[in-house]
């Protein structure tokens, strides 16, 4: 039998492995746009976040004051900010760059009218990353999601760079209000009723799945109709209630954090890590439509496995209809405007 003393030198030297091996796992988190309305909130999360082990916050203005204020955090991460001629600086040596910036929706805009001006802030990002950062995992926020991943890709294949399993467009929040909207009708907690969604990441684009869900496949008739249309219109109804004061950013930086942290954990080596995300894809390439978002297995190496979609019911055939000639036109967008800049 062990002694006292035995077991606790044994959980020491248990502990002191726990730290090497942890010490060895360097993780260092870029957030690009940290000054913002979504990457502040979503700066603070991932300092919460025991896998990332370094913080990198950049923005045009105001990112060395949000790192000093969440340095102060007491998580052992460290934080660091750059100002707007840092950028170079901020993505040496990050693992994930993490990329909410842009200008939020303001009431009566929709995610395209946003195009002209996100589209050059991503690109010059992606340029910059391609050229410090080339193996970096890239986690895009800014909006229109649909065009901006294309955006990214076009980018770095220009630069030769470009690893499809490395690049990721975040469509957690539409996955996150799903569950959230469907617990709300099924009487249910949001952990019992998750629902893969798929498409893109704006209006018609995005599809629940909501017959593959035991909670979701019971919601019948206009109930199911106005389930479907809130959780595609879901951001309309915050920029409404906000009265031009911004758009969600509360809630997609909880998505951010929470698809970021599915990321580092896939990357960590955990196995079965499944979430839906926008991806360069197989499923529908033969329609022209090589971004598309699906449950993802995420790993080591980014992308593991892009999973079918399985049986649909009559509703999401039908959904799928609306989504696919749309997203072809929005990805078509994106790429477009990388070969004309």
């Amino acid at each position: 039998m062990f002694s006292h003393s035995a077991a606790r030198a044994l959980t020491a030297q248990s502990r002191a492995r726990l730290f090497s091996s942890t010490a060895s796992r360097q993780t260092k988190v870029a957030v690009l746009g940290a000054g913002g309305g979504i990457g502040q909130p979503l700066s603070l999360l991932l300092k919460s976040d025991p896998l990332v082990t370094s913080l990198s916050l950049y923005d045009i203005r105001g990112a060395p004051g949000v790192a000093a204020d969440v340095s102060h955090v007491d998580t052992a991460s460290e934080v660091n900010g750059y100002a707007a001629d840092k950028l170079d600086e901020a993505l040496d040596g990050v693992k994930v760059v993490v990329i909410p910036a842009g200008v939020p929706r303001k009431p009566g805009m929709t995610r395209d009218d946003l195009f002209n001006t996100n589209a050059s802030i991503v690109r010059d990002l992606a340029t910059a990353i391609g050229r410090v950062a080339p193996t970096a995992h890239i986690l895009v926020i800014s909006n229109p999601v649909n065009s901006t991943v294309p955006i990214v890709a076009a980018t770095l294949e220009k630069a030769g760079v470009f690893d499809p399993k490395r690049l990721f467009g975040v469509t957690t929040l539409d996955v996150v209000r799903a569950a959230r909207f469907t617990a709300g009708i099924a009487g249910a907690h949001p952990n019992e009723t998750p629902i893969t969604v798929v498409g893109g990441h704006s209006g018609a684009t995005i599809v629940p799945l909501l017959s593959q869900s035991a909670y979701g496949k019971g919601i019948k008739g206009e109930v199911y109709e106005k389930l479907v249309y809130r959780i595609q219109f879901g951001g309309d109804e915050v920029v409404k209630a906000k009265d031009g004061a911004g758009s969600a950013t509360l809630s997609m930086a909880y998505a951010g954090a929470k698809f970021t942290n599915s990321l580092l954990r896939g990357l960590s080596g955990e196995k079965g890590v499944v979430t839906p995300t926008f991806v360069y894809s197989p499923l529908y390439a033969s329609q022209g439509i090589d971004f598309f978002s699906s449950n993802v297995e995420l790993g080591v190496n980014g992308v593991e496995k892009i999973h079918p979609l399985g049986p649909l019911s009559a509703e999401e055939e039908k959904l799928m209809e609306a989504c696919l000639p749309e997203l072809k036109k929005n990805i078509e967008k994106g790429k477009a405007f990388v070969a004309s800049s």
